[in-house]
């Protein structure tokens, strides 16, 4: 009994259990909207290249602006703006609904709702993840962000099921709208929480705000390590489920339900990974952990690109799943707690930066070689870069862990 309490400790703070409650609705309404605009697009347009130009255009915003979100997250209470950022979001589904359920709606417009999603997210990110440690302190910083992974792969496995029904009884708009009307129990429940996240930070320009955060980083050299090393994996091998369709169709021979089963296994690694990660966050090295699951994420995916049937890309992609989410949890985590208060909000800018910015890069790369040598190769060399990437800094982070650098 006391270790299962251990693995749900962050939810003993009421603060944090309002957000975490709020934040179940929201994610699962988020993946209904996801599979019900991929069916639009591809409705209105019936092109997939669009329908990744979409995904493009939503994270550029990030890609550009995210160090200006961190300088806003450092300047304002991190409450007010989780307010603003989520209440934006779940208009403009509102507005997304409206045109749909009107039958008015065209690509353009899309488009546009899309990129302003990119951008209300772009000053989400940072302010959401830096708002976490208000939350619940240093100590449960890890447990926290593992319990919120959690919530989010579970509701990939929820949400897509729940709005393959709605669009198939009700129809395309009902996502729309379902995801809108999510927002409201987490925006209701942010003005209950008597945590503000307020910042200690004096005035300065934006130039001087992103010179004092780029010294920081360059001064703290694991700090630097972990950026860097995210960076790269984001590019090469975080991206691999882009590929996981068309692994499915052309090369494993599967329809659509073995496609979606293949998500659905994914998503259960992801989750089992969170939860592994909630119970052991009091009890290992994070550095240590996580470089080990860096690695398994590089060589579940070389596995699964080598597999020969369906059950061995099953097993391999539930893994790589699991050492994904681990991974993407304990860089969250270790971020932030070597970052001041003061710059954790600039710090969560970067770590939006190189996880989700970076994505339509990593998104070309892995697209190039599919469509001009093969699926299985686009998964092979980018997890082997990913591999010996991470064999350059095992060595370093290793005697991170053993110097016992202080989180």
């Amino acid at each position: 009994m006391s270790q299962f309490l251990e693995t749900f400790s962050s939810l003993k703070y009421k603060n944090f259990r309002i957000f975490w409650f709020g934040q179940i609705i929201s994610s699962i309404g988020t993946w209904m909207q996801i599979v019900g605009q991929a069916w639009l697009v591809l409705k209105l347009t019936n092109s997939p290249f669009l329908l990744g130009l979409v995904v493009a255009f939503q994270y550029l915003p990030i890609l550009f602006f995210s160090l200006y979100a961190g300088d806003i997250a450092d300047r304002i209470k991190k409450r007010y703006i989780v307010i603003a950022t989520q209440s934006s979001m779940a208009l403009l589904s509102l507005i997304l609904a409206i045109l749909t359920s009107l039958d008015i709606v065209t690509y353009i417009e899309v488009l546009i709702l899309t990129t302003l999603m990119g951008f209300a997210q772009t000053f989400d990110v940072p302010a959401r993840q830096s708002f976490m440690i208000d939350l619940v302190g240093k100590q449960d910083l890890s447990n926290a962000i593992a319990l919120n992974s959690t919530i989010f792969n579970l509701a990939r496995i929820v949400g897509p099921a729940i709005a393959g029904i709605m669009i198939a009884k009700i129809g395309i708009k009902a996502t729309f709208f379902a995801n809108a009307i999510s927002f409201v129990p987490l925006v209701v429940g942010l003005f209950f929480i008597n945590v503000d996240g307020k910042s200690l930070r004096q005035r300065s320009s934006l130039k001087d705000s992103v010179k004092e955060l780029l010294s920081y980083i360059k001064t703290n050299k694991v700090l630097l390590d972990i950026i860097i090393l995210l960076t790269i994996l984001s590019i090469f091998a975080m991206n691999f489920s882009v590929l996981v369709p068309l692994l499915a169709k052309y090369t494993l021979k599967q329809n659509a339900i073995g496609f979606g089963m293949l998500m659905t296994y994914m998503g259960l690694g992801s989750f089992f990974g969170a939860i592994f990660i909630a119970y052991i966050s009091k009890k290992a090295s994070y550095l240590k952990l996580m470089i080990i699951n860096a690695f398994g994420l590089n060589i579940f995916q070389i596995l699964m690109a080598i597999s020969k049937n369906y059950t061995q890309a099953s097993i391999s992609i539930f893994a790589a799943g699991f050492s994904l989410i681990a991974y993407i949890i304990l860089s969250n985590t270790t971020m932030q707690l070597l970052s001041t208060n003061e710059l954790r909000g600039r710090i969560m800018s970067i770590y939006s930066l190189v996880f989700l910015g970076v994505t339509p890069f990593g998104s070309i790369f892995s697209g190039l070689i599919a469509n001009y040598i093969g699926v299985r190769l686009a998964i092979f060399s980018g997890a082997l870069i990913g591999f010996f990437v991470c064999l350059f800094y095992l060595k370093r982070f290793l005697i991170y862990a053993t110097k016992e650098v202080n989180l």
